[in-house]
């Protein structure tokens, strides 16, 4: 990153740190006196040097006011944390350094000399297309998705590739149009969109150097190897080349070696044949087998030994090897690894390759070191294996097995209501794999859906968390406060004594209130102050020992603390979720038949729900407004139910806690896309982006001019912002009165706004609930209460 090549852009560079600067200048107007002093000395740096400001386009000069620079980005590049974040100043599109963290730099350095890195996939004409695109959507004001993953390809000290993803931080830039820059209509846009690849038509529109871009940019680094190596295997499992492949074999290795962080590893593979009981080559595939060594073939019982025998072809589990010269001479120079030996391999994991139950193959992993293969490492492969597996037997399946196993590797589960879509979606991938061109999965886009959203929400579950951390650690603390007190009479050491009182000043200090830093604090000075002590007196007083004993017999393996009413609490939480997720479940199945929608559910401190309906999501039955007016009565049911089931369960839980539910309308249309990336289905576009900030932000709402929230226990809280909506719900909650799940206690109450968003406004229904000795009768929360204490 240091050639500074000049590109044909749409936009000037001008390196300026003048919005970095205005920050320091507010701060040191500010009644924050550190802020102020610190700000008092980058601004002092500043002085007698305009272009850091204005700006200036002589890349030359980064060298010349290189310390300047370093002191005006100290804070933005603090060095306790420069030798672990990767992270670079620059400027968008442009082979050029600012400055870098100490990670970056060492990063590169171990690339080798002289090396340069390149974003991946981006070329002159797509720098110029993009850089257009930032321009429409912030100087013109035009809203266009421009967003997509960056990385950075860059191998290590060994060789071997390592991957970055590139997120970008524009806080410290300005888009400034230049006497170049031209109107850019409607028609202009719509026509630039039609021609995406046309650079040319692009430079007329926006043309060269008609913007200055002024100021730098923040690029953070994180390294996505591992995830970058997963996505790697299974793209190429499912892509021709797992017909017909040329490199294929070579890549595989390649993306292994990232995949363990290990430069000299090889794979292999061999198909197993159950009805012969041998291991056989795979023809065709450019796959060697080390198992086989020079053979075409071979009876399962010569390649394998009765060990390895026995995991991988009776129970399908690993087999790993990491002495191969112990093995040999504790086996006696057995033919299987002596056959290994003599190829070289020194250590090796065997991976079976079973569907079913069934055994298709072995995956091979070899190393011609030791040890550096082994069961540990071996586990890594749990997160590759299924995408090995889908590819075997997409080798020898029909083409319909073939169209799940890439909807199944491109977009892991489909719920069914969307599956068509995506199967017309694979049938287009593997025509385009058949007739030889590079096939991709296309986006899957619904438009015009209605969304409905609905959660269950434990009510003050941090309340509750903080509270059975507070109960642990006082306890925890009393035992060892019991230890030293024994400890103390009999040894008499001032150091006991003053152990003692700084566990009283913990105890003291967690008494009434948690606060945020008290569990780690109390954490570290277990395991650094009284641990040391514990096991020194376990050493040298068996009288003592007996009780630290006691003590360390209470801790948690898992958390290294007291996890009695913190386990209390996790077990209530999972036992709620599971039970109102099943409820939901359950009730999906009916839902679907009276017409398909998309459904999804997610498990937090209570269950949420989405449901997405409208004409697009349905293969073949014909939409009709009349399917959201029964989907809405549904839902409204069905959380009644929910809240029945929890209060059912809420006695016959180890903490008994309360939940509060919710359910927001929105009456108009959005369209949802799957992102491949996140592998789920999200709101598109930036104005039903409104519909997600209304989602994440509703339960945290006060009903307008109180300090009381919205959601209570007992009460079911409908927000909408449109009238007819609270007419069309007032109707619902009529008609499921008359089936007993609402009180006649209903209000209609405004909400406070929330940040970005107003009107809104909300129905509040009492909920009755039925016991489940007595379901022909119902009971308001309180009295439901009254009844569970009896």
């Amino acid at each position: 990153m240091g050639k500074h090549e000049r590109k044909i852009m749409p936009v000037k560079h001008l390196i300026s740190f003048e919005k970095l600067l205005e920050r320091y200048d507010k701060h040191l107007k500010g009644d924050d006196a550190f802020l102020a002093a610190t700000a008092e000395r980058i601004l002092s740096v500043e002085k007698g040097f305009p272009e850091l400001r204005d700006g200036f386009s002589d890349f030359s000069l980064l060298e010349k006011n290189k310390d300047l620079i370093n002191r005006i980005l100290q804070d933005t590049f603090t060095e306790t944390l420069s030798g672990n974040e990767i992270k670079v100043a620059t400027m968008p599109y442009q082979d050029m350094l600012i400055k870098s963290s100490t990670r970056f730099q060492k990063i590169i350095e171990e690339a080798g000399d002289g090396y340069v890195p390149q974003l991946r996939n981006i070329g002159d004409d797509m720098d110029y297309i993009m850089s257009c695109v930032v321009v429409l959507n912030y100087y013109y004001g035009y809203h266009l998705d421009f967003s997509r993953p960056y990385f950075y390809d860059i191998p290590d000290a060994n060789g071997v590739m390592r991957h970055y993803r590139i997120l970008y931080n524009a806080d410290f830039i300005d888009i400034i149009p230049t006497e170049k820059a031209k109107e850019v209509s409607q028609e202009d846009v719509d026509e630039l969109l039609a021609n995406p690849n046309d650079v040319k038509l692009w430079m007329e529109k926006i043309p060269p150097e008609s913007f200055i871009s002024k100021g730098f940019v923040i690029a953070n680094l994180f390294d996505v190897t591992m995830e970058q190596a997963i996505s790697n295997i299974k793209t190429k499992l499912i892509s021709k080349d797992t017909i017909q492949p040329t490199n294929f074999m070579h890549d595989l290795q390649e993306t292994f070696k990232s995949f363990f962080s290990l430069p000299n590893i090889k794979v292999g593979f061999a198909f197993f044949d159950a009805k012969k009981d041998e291991f056989e080559v795979v023809a065709g595939m450019g796959f060697d087998s080390f198992l086989l060594g020079s053979q075409h073939h071979m009876n399962c019982k010569s390649a394998l030994c009765e060990d390895s025998y026995d995991k991988l072809i009776d129970h399908n589990s690993y087999f790993t090897i990491t002495d191969m010269d112990r093995k040999v001479k504790q086996s006696g120079n057995m033919n299987p690894y002596k056959g290994l030996k003599e190829q070289g391999v020194q250590s090796a994991i065997f991976a079976p390759i079973a569907y079913e139950n069934n055994l298709l193959g072995v995956l091979e992993i070899v190393s011609e070191k030791k040890r550096v293969l082994n069961g540990v490492n071996a586990q890594k492969l749990n997160d590759v294996l299924p995408f090995i597996v889908s590819a075997v037997v997409r080798a020898k399946s029909e083409e319909n097995n073939r169209i799940d196993a890439i909807i199944q590797n491109e977009c892991t589960s489909v719920h069914s209501s969307v599956y068509w879509k995506f199967k017309e979606e694979a049938k287009k991938f593997m025509i385009e794999e058949i007739e030889g061109k590079s096939p991709s999965f296309k986006e899957i886009v619904f438009k015009d859906v209605y969304p409905l959203f609905g959660q269950i929400d434990i009510k003050d579950s941090s309340q509750a968390r903080n509270l059975a951390i507070q109960r642990d650690l006082m306890i925890q603390l009393s035992e060892i406060d019991n230890v030293l007190n024994i400890a103390v009479k009999k040894w008499d050491l001032p150091i006991y004594e003053e152990l003692i009182f700084r566990v009283n000043n913990h105890l003291e200090s967690i008494k009434e209130v948690l606060y945020t830093n008290s569990e780690q604090a109390i954490f570290d000075f277990v395991q650094e102050e009284i641990s040391p002590v514990f096991e020194h007196l376990k050493k040298s007083d068996k009288d003592i020992e007996k009780y630290i004993l006691k003590y360390e017999s209470k801790i948690d393996m898992g958390t290294g603390s007291y996890y009695d009413h913190r386990k209390n609490y996790d077990e209530s939480v999972t036992l709620i979720n599971k039970k109102l997720s099943s409820v939901i479940d359950k009730r999906q199945e009916r839902a679907q038949a009276m017409f398909p929608h998309y459904y999804e559910r997610y498990k937090t401190d209570g269950v949420e729900h989405n449901l997405y309906v409208g004409s697009s999501i349905s293969e073949t039955k014909e939409y009709n407004s009349l399917y959201l007016n029964n989907l809405r009565l549904w839902q409204l049911q069905v959380m009644c139910e929910m809240e029945n089931a929890h209060y059912a369960l809420k006695p016959k839980l180890p903490v008994p806690l309360d939940a509060a539910s919710l359910i927001l309308v929105y009456n108009t249309s959005l369209s949802i896309r799957f992102r491949m990336d996140e592998k789920q289905f999200d709101v598109d576009g930036t104005y039903n982006a409104r519909y997600e900030v209304i989602k994440k932000r509703i339960d945290k709402s006060y009903i307008k001019g109180t300090e009381q929230r919205l959601t209570q226990k007992g009460v079911l809280s409908i927000v909408y912002s449109q009238k007819k909506d609270e007419l069309e719900y007032l109707r619902y909650i009529k008609f499921l009165k008359s089936k007993g799940c609402f009180t006649n206690n209903i209000e209609i109450v405004e909400l406070e706004g929330l940040q970005g968003v107003s009107g809104l406004k909300a129905i509040r229904a009492e909920i009755l609930y039925k016991r489940e000795q007595e379901p022909e009768k119902t009971y308001t929360y309180q009295d439901l209460m009254d009844a569970l204490k009896e």
